[in-house]
């Protein structure tokens, strides 16, 4: 398992004219340069772009010219998003792939080779939104802790490594990649009671951080056997690279199994539980949103209906007259 994850963005990965190639190569130093978009969605936007420019080969018949790419019909992407499907493809990946084309497509016609006029009339299906699926507040907390995974064959540096990442998830509220973000010299510890964050859109808030929090974390560091530098990451992986988000979910699903945990417990999970838990206990929306660092309340917001499923449950699990 890598210890890094970088955007591989090779074009010769898929099978497209030189013409295309060079303006892939092009618009992903854009999205890299000018709007800095992180290495996580920079490998998605150029899987996206490979997987259908690989499907547009197969239905033309020949690897596709920008022109190709720029002429496709409606009936392509249609096509493209069938064939994704059956392949077990399905829901926001889907969503993703259509915003990753039309990223492209707005580059290419900006650089005057032609309008893509399928990509900005197509209407990709609506996704239905699901409510977040937090974690019971005692797994949550057992998930953080080092207990559960007494007896693991890993070093113990390594336990408490991801102790403290998952700690942060659900103390703090953070996403992953920005929990593994945050430098060894703004590490949370000590009378370091935040930690500053550039979450989403390059937007930096302030998290935060409770003493149960800071606490794992200097565990994980009076055990870690590396020299960490100020300037690189906090949480590194066996062989001293920046941790990957990977080696955190796999961790997730060990401890998920243990505790009979859905699919649905995620890493992710535990920032939604980290808001739900904290509206159950009388957070305003607000703050929550600040701490979260949603841009609009209404993302916030659909805690709200979490909790109230919540209580209508326990409900009608405790009134005598609830199952009449």
């Amino acid at each position: 398992m890598s210890e890094t994850s970088s955007p591989d963005n090779s074009i010769a990965l898929i099978s497209a004219a030189p013409d295309l190639c060079g303006h892939f190569r092009a618009w992903m130093q854009t999205l890299s340069g000018e709007r800095q978009l992180s290495p996580h969605t920079l490998e998605a936007y150029a899987r996206d772009v490979r997987q259908f420019v690989a499907f547009l080969d197969t239905r033309l018949g020949a690897p596709p010219t920008t022109s190709a790419f720029v002429g496709v019909k409606p009936g392509d992407l249609r096509a493209f998003l069938a064939h994704r499907r059956g392949g077990g493809v399905e829901g926001r990946s889907l969503l993703r792939a259509i915003a990753s084309l039309r990223s492209l497509a707005r580059f290419l016609e900006r650089a005057g080779l032609g309008r893509a006029s399928a990509f900005s009339a197509f209407r990709a299906p609506r996704l239905a939104r699901g409510l977040p699926k937090p974690l019971p507040m005692r797994e949550a907390r057992q998930i953080t802790s080092m207990e559960l995974r007494d007896g693991e064959a890993r070093e113990a540096w390594i336990i408490a490594r991801d102790a403290a990442v998952l700690a942060l998830l659900y103390g703090a509220g953070l996403r992953i990649a920005e929990a593994l973000s945050i430098r060894r010299e703004d590490a949370p510890v000590g009378a370091l009671e935040s930690v500053t964050i550039l979450g989403k859109g390059r937007k930096i808030r302030e998290a935060p951080v409770i003493a149960p929090v800071r606490n794992a974390i200097e565990a994980y560091l009076k055990l870690c056997p590396r020299r960490l530098d100020p300037k690189g990451p906090l949480f590194v992986g066996a062989r001293g690279a920046q941790l990957s988000p990977r080696i955190i979910q796999l961790a997730m699903e060990r401890m998920r199994g243990a505790l009979g945990l859905p699919a649905s417990a995620t890493p992710h999970a535990l920032r939604h539980s980290f808001a739900t838990h904290l509206l159950g206990r009388g957070g305003d929306l607000r703050t929550i949103q600040e701490l979260l660092g949603h841009a609009s309340l209404s993302t916030t917001q659909i805690y709200t209906a979490v909790d109230s499923v919540r209580l209508l449950t326990a409900y009608r699990d405790a009134h005598p007259r609830a199952r009449g």
